[in-house]
């Protein structure tokens, strides 16, 4: 039997459902290679392993940007890799494949994540925007005539929709998501402190330490890397007002688009989402103090998802039950 299998190709991670199995596999979005040869070291969890620790001759790259495809060729190595891992496909079985993208990308973009699912041998390959799949997978009924707000945070991405009767009434994504609120820390204590700390530091920093709502000068956490006036390896000790500080632009970008959205949307699908409240989905929605801080500015009761980190690929199972219905759709 051909297996359907649904696929959120993120930013951060790479999540993966078989029809009747559930996720089979979750591992970061990375590969490690070497520079010259262009030779597969290793793919996922290995390759993360090493990210920002490889020498010279290798490097570990992420394929993925802003939820779309920055490398083909590595993300094409990647998915074929996973796709074996799980054993979905054989000589005799070619599988079906669900795969999620952010709204508002080009054609072009939308077009390289098809091909490149295409070409893991799938024999049919369905495209399904990501705040839609993520609003199924949290386990909201969007079939009926009434709205369902959802704000996804991914790793690249956070996508903003209303959603009724199946579709999107108002949608925004903006390229403002985990990896751009990392890339806010580095650079805050690069400049506060000359302290030059790596990725991985960062997202620690990010999930384990901040608040954004409440943050308090006493919670402090110290903070190694490399001192950038004498190279050596140096400490300082951050506390979590300057980490909210740190990231306090970007999150009032989000908060923009989400009043923006809710700006474009029909009196009568606003009153809706005043009486359910706007669900949060993604990995950016367990930022400690996110729902509190969203509740004050948008003014709106904000829930977070059951299992925000796995919402977008629950949803391609759900889809995949209704397989003549996901064709209907894309004709």
């Amino acid at each position: 039997m051909a297996k359907d299998i649904g696929i959120d190709l993120g930013t951060a991670n790479v999540l993966i459902w078989i029809k009747g199995q559930g996720i089979v596999l979750n591992e970061p979005s990375i590969v490690a290679m070497e520079k010259e040869t262009k030779k597969i070291i290793a793919v996922g969890k290995e390759a993360n392993k090493m990210f920002g620790r490889t020498p010279g001759k290798v490097k570990a790259i992420k394929p993925m940007k802003d939820g779309v495809i920055a490398d083909f060729e590595v993300t094409q190595i990647m998915l074929n890799t996973f796709i074996k891992k799980i054993k979905a496909r054989s000589l005799f079985i070619r599988p079906r494949i669900l795969i999620c993208c952010p709204t508002n990308i080009t054609p072009v973009e939308k077009n390289a994540i098809k091909e490149a699912a295409e070409r893991t041998g799938a024999r049919a390959v369905y495209i399904e925007e990501e705040p839609k799949v993520a609003a199924i997978g949290a386990g909201m009924d969007i079939t009926k005539p009434e709205a369902n707000m959802v704000i996804d945070i991914g790793g690249g991405t956070t996508d903003i929709a209303v959603l009724s009767l199946n579709d999107m009434v108002t949608s925004e994504s903006i390229r403002i998501a985990g990896n751009v609120l990392d890339q806010d820390i580095i650079k805050y204590i690069k400049s506060k402190y000359k302290l030059l700390i790596g990725e991985k530091t960062a997202e620690n920093l990010k999930i384990n330490h901040a608040n954004v709502f409440k943050p308090d000068k006493k919670i402090k956490v110290e903070v190694k890397g490399r001192n950038l006036i004498t190279g050596l390896p140096h400490s300082e000790e951050i506390n979590q007002v300057e980490l909210e500080e740190a990231m306090h632009e970007s999150l009032f970008r989000i908060i923009k688009a989400a009043t923006n959205v809710l700006e474009q949307t029909p009196p009568e699908l606003s009153a809706d989402i005043a009486n359910r409240g706007i669900v949060l989905t993604g990995g950016g929605a367990m930022l400690e103090g996110l729902t509190e801080l969203f509740q004050k500015e948008l003014n709106v009761q904000i829930l977070i998802a059951d299992s925000p980190l796995t919402c977008v690929v629950e949803g391609t199972g759900v889809l995949l039950e209704d397989i003549k219905r996901l064709e209907e759709d894309q004709n």
